[in-house]
C-alpha cells in the first residue's frame, strides 16, 4: 500500500494554511495560548477562533464523509455510491431551504436539530421501502437517489420562488466552513471517534459480506441486519455533515477510490485510507480558497468546489487502482421480471406517448381556465406548442437513451447521463458565454453550450482510448470531469451577479426558448441516435458478462465501448444544448422500462426512449399550466413526475 501521495497531501495542506495565517497575521503577532478573546486584538480573533477551527472543521468534515462513502460502497457494493445515495443530504437542505421561507424562527439555534430532521425523514423513507427488499443494494440505491432528487427540485422550485435572498442559501448549500469558534469541531470530533469505533466493529463483517449475500448467510452473518447498521452509521454522519456546514459534494465518492488506488485491499483498510484521504482533500481545497482569498480573491464555498482538487487527481489515479471495482449489485432477487408479451407493451407505450403528446397540444390553461385550443387560435399556438413539445420530447428521449446504454453497458444502476461529465461541461459553457457576452445571442448560447459539453466528451474520450479501463472505472472518470467543471461554475456563481440567478434558472431546464428549427435538429438526433444502440443491441446483451468472457468471444471490447460511450455523450450534450441539464430523465426512463418487464436490450432500448420522451412531454406540459401564468423550469416539474411514480412501482415490488 503506498502511503506516500498521503503524506506527500499532508505537507502541502498544512503549508497553504501556514501561507493563508501568515497573510492574515505575521507569525510573531499570532497569539499565545491560552487564548482569551477579551486580551486580543481583531486580527487575533479572526486567527484564533476562525482559521484555527476552520482548519479543524475541514478535516474532520472531510474525514467522517470520506468515512461514510466507504461503508457505502462496502455495504451496497457499489463504487458510485457515496453519501448522497440515500437522499440525506437532499433532505437536509430541503428541511433548512423550507424552515428559512415558512418558519425561519426553528433556525434561531443554529441549522442542526432541523438539518438533521429532514435528513431523518429522508433516510427513514428510503429505509421504510428497503426493508420490504431486505435491504438489497440496489433497491436502497434507487429509492434514495429519487427521494434525494425529490428533496433537491423541491428546494429548488422554493428557492427560485422566493427571489434573489435566497442565492446566498443555494451558495450555503455548497458547503460554507466559515467558523466563529470551537464548538462544531469539537461535536465533528466526538462524532468521528465514535464513528470510527463503529466502523472497526463493522469491517470483520464486513469483509465477509464482500463474499456475496448467500455465502454471508451460510456462514451465520445477518445480512440485513449488517445492511441496515452500516447504512445507518453513514446516513447519520452525512446527516449531521450537510446539518452542520452544508452540502459537500464529491469527498464521499472520491476518498474511498483514492483508498483502492493507494491499494487499500481490506475493508478495514480502506475505511481508515478513506478517512485521510477526504480528511486530506477538503483540507487542501479550502487551504487553497483561504489562499485566494487572503491574496484578494472571492470567498468562495468549499463543498462545492472539491472537484477543482479531486477531479484532477481521482483521473490520475483511476488508472492506478488495484482493487477490483464491482461492476454490478445484488438488487434482492435472483431474476429480473419479464414480460410476456413486449411487443404488445411497448405498443401501448407507444399508443400513450402518442395520445399524451396530442392532449397537451390542443389543451391548455389560460385566463379563462382549462380549455381546447379554440379553432381561430390554432394557427397562432399550435405551432408554437408543437415545438416545445417535441423539443422536450426529443431531448427525454435522447437522455433516455444515454441512460439505457450507460446503464446497460455497466450493468449498474446508478449509471446516468451526468456521469459522463457532459452536462457539466455543457453548463460550464453556457455560464462561461453568460458572462463573457454582455448581450448573448440564442445561437451564442447554443453554441458555447455544445463547446463545453464536447471538451467534457472528448477530455472523457482520451482518457478512454489511452487506457484500457473497466466500464465502472470510466464512470467514475466522467464524475471526476463533471465535478471539476461543476466546481468551476460554482465558483463563477459565488459572484452573486444577476447572471449567476440568471444561470441558476437556466440549470433546471426549459424548453419554450427553442426555436421550431432546433426542435427539429433534436428530433432527427434523437432518432439517429436511438439507431446506433439498436444495431448493436446483441453487444450490450453480451457486455454485462465482462471484458474478458465477452474478449473471448471475439468482440473488440475498447472499440465497442468507445462507440457506446460517444452515442450516449452526444444524446447528452445534445439534449443539454437545446433544454438546459435536465438528465434525471436519462435515470427514470431506463428504470421504468426495467421495472415493467422490457429487459432484452432491443425492448428496453425502445421502451427507454419512448418513456424518456413521454416523461419530458408531461413535465413541459405541467411546467406550463400549473402555476400559469408562470413558467416552472422543466428539470423540476420532470422531477416531480416521474419520482413518484417510481416509489409506486418499487412499492409494489416490495409487497410482491
Amino acid at each position: 500500500m503506498r502511503l506516500w501521495p498521503l503524506a506527500t497531501g499532508s505537507v502541502m495542506a498544512a503549508g497553504l494554511w501556514f501561507l493563508a495565517a501568515l497573510y492574515a497575521l505575521p507569525v510573531m503577532s499570532w497569539p499565545a495560548l491560552p487564548w482569551h478573546a477579551t486580551d486580543m486584538t481583531i486580527e487575533q480573533i479572526l486567527l484564533a477562533f476562525g482559521l484555527v477551527p476552520r482548519a479543524a472543521v475541514a478535516l474532520l468534515v472531510g474525514a467522517l464523509l470520506g468515512l461514510a462513502g466507504a461503508l457505502m460502497q462496502a455495504v451496497l457494493r457499489n463504487p458510485l455510491a457515496d453519501p448522497t445515495t440515500l437522499g440525506t443530504a437532499a433532505g437536509a437542505q430541503l428541511a433548512i431551504v423550507m424552515a428559512t421561507v415558512f418558519a425561519p424562527g426553528l433556525l434561531a439555534g443554529g441549522n442542526l436539530l432541523v438539518g438533521l430532521g429532514g435528513a431523518a425523514v429522508a433516510t427513514l423513507l428510503v429505509m421504510t421501502i428497503g426493508a420490504q427488499r431486505n435491504y438489497a443494494p440496489v433497491t436502497i440505491t434507487i429509492t434514495g437517489m429519487l427521494v434525494g432528487m425529490l428533496a433537491s427540485a423541491v428546494a429548488m422550485a422554493v428557492t427560485l420562488s422566493q427571489g434573489h435572498y435566497l442565492l446566498t442559501l443555494v451558495l450555503w448549500n455548497g458547503g460554507a466552513l466559515t467558523q466563529n469558534d470551537f464548538v462544531p469541531a469539537l461535536r465533528l470530533f466526538l462524532c468521528l471517534l465514535a464513528a470510527l469505533v463503529g466502523a472497526a466493529l463493522l469491517a470483520r463483517p464486513l469483509t465477509v459480506m464482500s463474499l456475496g449475500a448467500e455465502g454471508a448467510r451460510g456462514l451465520g452473518l445477518g445480512v440485513a441486519g449488517l445492511r441496515s447498521a452500516t447504512l445507518c452509521l453513514a446516513v447519520l454522519l452525512s446527516a449531521l455533515v450537510s446539518a452542520e456546514v452544508g452540502l459537500v459534494g464529491f469527498v464521499g465518492l472520491a476518498a474511498p477510490a483514492i483508498a483502492r488506488s493507494l491499494g487499500a485491499r481490506t475493508i478495514l483498510q480502506r475505511l481508515i485510507i478513506a478517512s485521510v484521504s477526504g480528511a486530506l482533500l477538503l483540507s487542501l481545497t479550502d487551504n487553497i480558497l483561504l489562499l485566494v482569498a487572503a491574496l484578494g480573491g472571492p470567498s468562495l464555498p468549499t463543498g462545492a468546489l472539491t472537484g477543482l482538487i479531486g477531479g484532477p487527481l481521482l483521473i490520475w489515479l483511476l488508472p492506478r487502482m488495484q482493487a477490483t471495482v464491482p461492476q454490478t449489485a445484488e438488487d434482492g432477487r435472483h431474476t429480473q421480471p419479464r414480460s410476456d408479451n413486449p411487443v404488445r407493451l411497448l405498443s401501448i407505450i407507444t399508443l400513450l406517448t402518442g395520445v399524451t403528446f396530442v392532449i397537451c397540444l390542443f389543451t391548455g390553461r389560460g385566463p379563462e381556465g382549462w380549455n381546447i385550443v379554440p379553432s381561430a387560435l390554432r394557427d397562432t399556438f399550435l405551432p408554437i406548442r408543437a415545438t416545445v413539445l417535441v423539443a422536450a420530447a426529443s431531448a427525454g428521449a435522447l437522455l433516455a437513451i444515454s441512460g439505457a446504454v450507460l446503464q446497460r453497458l455497466t450493468a449498474n444502476p446508478m449509471a446516468a447521463p451526468e456521469v459522463l461529465g457532459v452536462t457539466g461541461g455543457s453548463a460550464l459553457g453556457y455560464a462561461a458565454t453568460v458572462f463573457l457576452i454582455s448581450e448573448p445571442s440564442g445561437f451564442a448560447l447554443a453554441l458555447g453550450t455544445a463547446s463545453g459539453g464536447t471538451l467534457a466528451l472528448a477530455s472523457l474520450s482520451i482518457f478512454v482510448l489511452r487506457r484500457d479501463m473497466a466500464p465502472a472505472r470510466i464512470l467514475l472518470a466522467g464524475l471526476a470531469i463533471g465535478a471539476l467543471a461543476s466546481a468551476v461554475l460554482m465558483a463563477i456563481m459565488a459572484s452573486s451577479s444577476p447572471q449567476a440567478w440568471s444561470i441558476l434558472g437556466w440549470l433546471a431546464g426549459s424548453a419554450s426558448s427553442v426555436t421550431s428549427g432546433g426542435a427539429t435538429i433534436l428530433a432527427t438526433l434523437a432518432l439517429a441516435l436511438l439507431f446506433i444502440p439498436l444495431v448493436t443491441a446483441r453487444w450490450l446483451e453480451m457486455l454485462p458478462l465482462g471484458a474478458e468472457t465477452v474478449s473471448a468471444l471475439g468482440l473488440p471490447v475498447r472499440r465497442v465501448q468507445f462507440l457506446l460511450i460517444m452515442t450516449a455523450g452526444l444524446a447528452t450534450g445534445a439534449a443539454t444544448t437545446f433544454v438546459g441539464p435536465v438528465s434525471f430523465v436519462g435515470l427514470m426512463a431506463p428504470h421504468l422500462a426495467r421495472s415493467a418487464g422490457l429487459v432484452r436490450p432491443r425492448s428496453f432500448l425502445l421502451a427507454s426512449w419512448m418513456l424518456g420522451a413521454l416523461l419530458m412531454v408531461l413535465a413541459a406540459f405541467g411546467a406550463r399550466t400549473a402555476t400559469y401564468p408562470y413558467e416552472l423550469p422543466i428539470g423540476l416539474f420532470a422531477t416531480l413526475i416521474g419520482v413518484p411514480w417510481l416509489f409506486i412501482l418499487l412499492l409494489r415490488k416490495g409487497q410482491a
